[in-house]
């Protein structure tokens, strides 16, 4: 009866040892598949969540640095759209509409403005100023000038073909090109005390001068030339008329004659006789020639005429 039990312990003995060894092949084989496996390693080293030390920190001042960056220009903008006076129809003076631009008060512009037509209210005046000139041009379709006006501190300069200044009644007044000048008014007026200038000739129907006042037409270093189809008529109503020149003075008809229409005709600087013995031949007197050219000379007088000396023409 005592040999029973233990056979049977060592049975159990030799059954539990299988069963181990099946367990710790299992268990082997089963980390083994872990292995070679393609399941993520869920150690928690690697997967760690979220954002620590000096990139947090980083981070951080980055979003603080942008929310003052956003604050800084809304405040800028807030205070261009007061200083700028935008609204809903312009910016504080200039209003936008559809004729065009309005701009009340005083403007300065910097840098050029291009406009198709400027002009002012009907109860204002227009004034265009600046501290060193003022320039108006126009262009063609290729950018070239076709006219400028320049308004400078010492002169005024007028660029192009043709220079044109009407009235209100569209009545021509002046117009200027490179081939002639013509002024439309009917009196031209030059109140300078030196008059009028001019390096070429000159065509007019009339010169005159203001009542009670003389006129002069003068060339001080070469000659003065009248000359007109029909004649040249000069007249002084209430006072005289002086003719001088260094040289010669040549008064010539080409078709007609020449008429002096005078009470008296005087040459004071013709040498006169002198009275001699009563009966004598030693009389100084002499008479004035004319000579088929026009020209004048004197001749010693005597008994008859002595205008034949045709050696003196």
């Amino acid at each position: 009866m005592r040999g029973k039990p233990e056979t049977r312990s060592r049975v159990s003995s030799i059954e539990a040892a299988p069963l181990q060894e099946t367990t710790q092949m299992v268990r082997e084989q089963y980390i083994r598949t872990t292995l070679d496996s393609s399941l993520p390693d869920l150690s928690p080293d690697i997967y760690t969540i979220g954002i620590y030390g000096w990139r947090k920190r980083c981070l951080y001042l980055f979003v603080v640095l942008l929310v003052v960056i956003l604050v800084v220009n809304f405040a800028l903008t807030i205070w261009i759209f007061r200083v700028m006076w935008f609204n809903a129809n312009g910016m504080g003076h200039l209003q936008v509409n559809s004729d065009g631009v309005r701009l009340e008060g005083e403007s300065e512009f910097l840098f050029p403005l291009y406009a198709q037509e400027i002009h002012s209210r009907e109860d204002s005046s227009l004034v265009i100023t600046s501290p060193e000139n003022v320039t108006v041009a126009a262009r063609d379709e290729n950018g070239n000038v076709t006219g400028k006006l320049f308004v400078g501190p010492d002169q005024v300069e007028a660029f192009g073909q043709h220079l044109k200044i009407t009235s209100n009644t569209d009545e021509m007044l002046f117009t200027a090109s490179e081939a002639e000048a013509v002024v439309g008014v009917d009196k031209l007026r030059i109140t300078g005390p030196e008059g009028a200038l001019f390096e070429h000739s000159v065509e007019t129907p009339l010169v005159r001068t203001d009542p009670l006042k003389d006129i002069l037409l003068e060339s001080p270093t070469r000659f003065l030339s009248m000359d007109a189809p029909k004649g040249v008529h000069i007249k002084a109503v209430a006072g005289h008329i002086e003719v001088a020149s260094n040289e010669n003075i040549l008064l010539h008809a080409m078709d007609k004659m020449l008429l002096l229409d005078a009470e008296t005709v005087r040459l004071p600087k013709l040498p006169q006789g002198v009275a001699g013995v009563a009966g004598g031949n030693t009389q100084e007197l002499y008479e004035v020639c004319v000579c088929p050219t026009g020209k004048l000379y004197i001749s010693r007088a005597s008994m008859t005429s002595t205008c034949d000396r045709k050696q003196l023409c």
